[in-house]
């Protein structure tokens, strides 16, 4: 009876073990992926849809607070700011994909081979990988919601939040420093 007993509390410890290292590997997860600039392993770690919308709305929302009340009364500014929000929706819908983010590591990595920032220094080697969580700051919100806060070169913080989907955890939100000037 005691073995089925410990048998029983090594599942649950390891189960909550599992839960607890679910965010660090999925950053891990999203390193690889960008290292290795594999689409496909990416999107098994980001939940594509719910960061689009999530980026859309706090850049409409950026959009909206910049013009101003008095932009967003009038008829010319109110069509002018629907035009924008429909312009930056289709942008961040098009860069916000699997696609969109293939071509933009495709891109800086040969920008990386053209200026020589590559692993040996040669422009035939490969570059030096993406590692844009590298010195981020970890945090539990909740039993499903972790946070990894990095900061911009002007050193505004940059929140990548990660949600848990079942057993899995998928960044769903990057909250942008949008607010500061």
């Amino acid at each position: 009876m005691k073995k089925w007993i410990a048998l029983a509390a090594l599942l649950v410890a390891g189960f909550v073990g599992y839960l607890a290292a679910g965010p660090y590997l999925a950053i891990h997860g999203i390193r690889q992926a960008l290292a290795e600039q594999d689409t496909a392993r990416l999107e098994r770690h980001v939940d594509f849809p719910a960061l689009r919308v999530n980026l859309r709305a706090q850049v409409e929302d950026q959009l909206a607070r910049r013009a101003g009340p008095e932009f967003q009364s009038s008829l010319l500014g109110a069509f002018a700011l629907s035009v924008a929000n429909n312009v930056i929706g289709s942008g961040v819908d098009t860069m916000v994909t699997p696609l969109g983010i293939g071509a933009i590591l495709q891109g800086r990595s040969m920008w990386k081979k053209a200026v020589g920032d590559t692993i040996g220094g040669d422009t035939h080697a490969p570059p030096v990988p993406a590692d844009p969580l590298k010195d981020a700051e970890h945090r539990f919100e909740s039993l499903s919601r972790f946070t990894a806060t990095i900061h911009d070169e002007n050193g505004r913080p940059v929140v990548c939040v990660f949600t848990r989907q079942g057993l899995r955890w998928r960044l769903t939100d990057i909250r942008l420093p949008l607010d500061t000037p």
